[in-house]
């Protein structure tokens, strides 16, 4: 008996059936009733204490909102940097004050604990001996000692500087006594502001031209030199831009009047210890972050670029360090959310953040909850946009396949 083939009964058997098979047999189809359960429970359970939370405070009489953000303050702020006044300003302007303090530390903390840490780091790796020994123990001093302990030792030998008639003086100019580092100030005018505007115009324009000079280099081979057009429009148009306004310049400093100085601008002893302390002990992993970094390149770039005659200077600006800064900014990511972490300290030595206006305002308020959950919402922001900022430029700097 003979039998014929049929191709539609052969692929009725090789096709594959079509349409969603829900069956829990299935991974993919089991991961997604989990993750649906997961995302049930967390909801659930925030919602049971957010309502739970809301029912006792009820019960205790104990009011709730934001509404005490537009309450008088009533509280002095040494620090600020936009006008402040306790008797008219409300709590969430102090907050605001509080915040701005928070960031001059971590922005300035940053910059400074990575230029110093490169430094460190640089210098662990030099063929010097008493170089190497001496970043080596500054690292490992700094890195073991708490940076409270850090902070109360720099707030203490500050505080331990002679008073206002017998401050350290310099140049007749700059004042070191126990209230701080008083210094000459310029008199900041609106003129100076429409400056400061035509200098990051500049930049961004110096900016703009560098990437069109490269993007022509590799075109033609041939790079149009960036400095003129650097000059002309960082230096050069600010200059224009103050000189239409009246050139203003007017430098104000600091007297000794009675028992403390007037006049100039002053960094006041918290400030300074702050700074100081989480500029250093920050500096000291960074140091080790870029050691590893430099270390991570291959030895036989330095030979390459040995044998080309370039000094070890130029190899290591133009040559190690760009090829190390992949491997170090992963880390230093971490480190730079530390220390504006680490600024939240700044209660243990006076320093009126953030942190420490919030504690100030719940204990006026009562206003618990809502202080704390201000205080995480700022350093979440902070941590959150110096994170993507970080990733950003390390995808940018990312080796890619063309």
């Amino acid at each position: 008996m003979s039998s014929t083939f049929d191709p539609r009964l052969a692929n009725a058997r090789i096709a594959p059936k079509r349409g969603i098979r829900l069956s829990w047999s299935d991974p993919k189809f089991r991961n997604i009733i989990f993750q649906i359960l997961i995302v049930s429970a967390l909801g659930l359970a925030i919602w049971y204490v957010a309502h739970n939370t809301q029912r006792n405070l009820e019960i205790q009489r104990v009011a709730t909102g934001f509404g005490f953000l537009g309450r008088t303050a009533g509280i002095p702020i040494g620090e600020a940097l936009v006008p402040y006044d306790p008797a008219v300003n409300t709590y969430g302007r102090a907050l605001v004050v509080g915040l701005l303090n928070t960031l001059k530390v971590a922005v300035i903390g940053i910059v400074l604990s990575t230029i110093l840490g490169t430094i460190v780091g640089i210098c662990r790796l030099s063929k010097n001996w008493l170089i190497s020994r001496i970043s080596a123990v500054y690292v490992e001093t700094l890195r073991d000692i708490p940076v409270l302990l850090q902070l109360l030792l720099w707030y203490t030998l500050l505080q331990g500087l002679p008073a206002p008639r017998q401050a350290i003086n310099i140049g007749d100019a700059v004042f070191l006594s126990n209230r701080g580092l008083k210094m000459p100030l310029i008199e900041w005018q609106d003129a100076h502001w429409w400056t400061l505007a035509a200098f990051v115009l500049g930049a961004l324009g110096t900016l703009a031209w560098n990437r069109t000079a490269l993007r022509q280099r590799d075109e033609t081979g041939k790079k149009p030199p960036v400095w003129p057009a650097a000059l002309g429009l960082m230096v050069l148009l600010p200059v224009l831009v103050w000189a239409s306004l009246g050139a203003p310049f007017a430098i104000e400093y600091p007297a000794l009047r009675g028992f403390n100085f007037s006049g100039g601008g002053i960094i006041s002893p918290e400030y300074f210890a702050l700074l100081l302390g989480l500029t250093i002990y920050t500096s000291a992993y960074i140091a080790e972050i870029v050691r590893s970094g430099i270390q991570a390149v291959p030895r036989g770039q330095w030979e390459a670029a040995g044998a080309l005659g370039l000094r070890q200077g130029a190899v290591l600006r133009l040559i190690v360090l760009p090829q190390a800064t992949r491997v170090i900014i992963p880390p230093m990511t971490s480190q730079y959310l530390n220390i504006t972490k680490n600024s939240s300290l700044a209660v243990a030595i006076g320093f009126q953040d953030v942190v420490s206006l919030s504690q100030t305002t719940l204990n006026q308020t009562g206003q618990a909850i809502e202080g704390v959950a201000i205080v995480m919402a700022v350093f979440l922001t902070i941590s959150l946009s110096i994170s993507l900022f970080m990733n950003w430029y390390n995808a940018r700097i990312a080796l890619t396949e063309r």
